[in-house]
């Protein structure tokens, strides 16, 4: 049994499973409102943006604002997902079964993740067609609706690796999704307080998920930004898997 096969067996529970089906038709069906909305308010002021020089257009007012709103809905959406992956398995007895197969800490956790990566693809996958569907029909701007897209997807795995680590931690999946919910939280806004105080940039800044989410939507793709989201990722992973380790040497 590798991580393939953990990720397979993973997804034929999410396939099966109420709460992912529910929250998968929820936050479709309000994605797709919410476009329908923007695209409406758009063709509505097209005679007023044909006299404003260098005018956003479709990707700016409807495209990149539905990513946006995707963005928030995950910080819900990515905790309850993950919130099973481990702890429940951890609670339900299944997880010291797992293990016993001969399977390491490393396979499981990233087999999971791989699992809830491909659902949270799936998921960004409809969104983005919506506006694809559009604009291919328009002058969209590609290069810009592709930065945000990757930005947005790096949001999602890196929610994802913070949820799974959350989830290692802990025996409750309730404890590990409302963690995972406030760990989220705090990388979003933890430089709120230097900004009060007037001092901007620096470390703090760096730190901050708020601020390399909001260069890709802007289209600035910096290499600064992917660093933040791949040592997020790893340092969650790694976590998780030192915790399943130190469950192992305790049994």
């Amino acid at each position: 049994m590798s991580t393939l096969a953990v990720a397979r067996l993973e997804l034929r529970r999410l396939a099966v499973r109420p709460l992912a089906w529910a929250l998968a038709a929820l936050t479709i069906a309000w994605l797709a409102w919410t476009f329908i909305l923007g695209l409406g308010q758009f063709l509505g002021a097209q005679v007023k943006l044909a006299t404003v020089a260098d005018a956003p257009g479709f990707t700016d007012l409807v495209a990149i604002p539905l990513l946006a709103e995707l963005a928030k809905l995950a910080f819900l959406v990515v905790p309850l997902m993950t919130m099973t992956q481990l702890a429940g398995e951890r609670r339900g007895g299944t997880l010291a079964l797992l293990a016993s197969t001969g399977l390491s800490p490393r396979h499981i956790v990233i087999g999971k993740y791989l699992a809830v990566l491909v659902w949270l693809g799936l998921w960004l996958l409809a969104t983005v067609a919506m506006p694809l569907a559009v604009g291919a029909e328009s002058t969209a701007d590609w290069g810009k609706l592709a930065a945000a897209t990757l930005g947005t997807a790096l949001l999602l795995a890196a929610l994802a690796a913070i949820g799974i680590a959350c989830s290692a931690a802990t025996s409750f999946p309730a404890i590990a999704a409302a963690t995972a919910l406030i760990v989220t939280l705090i990388l979003w806004t933890i430089d709120r307080g230097a900004q009060a105080a007037g001092v901007t940039g620096g470390f703090l800044e760096w730190l901050t998920m708020a601020t390399h989410l909001q260069n890709l939507l802007r289209g600035l793709v910096v290499t600064s930004d992917l660093v933040w989201f791949a040592l997020v990722i790893v340092l969650s992973l790694a976590l998780a898997i030192r915790r399943l380790g130190a469950d192992r040497e305790r049994q």
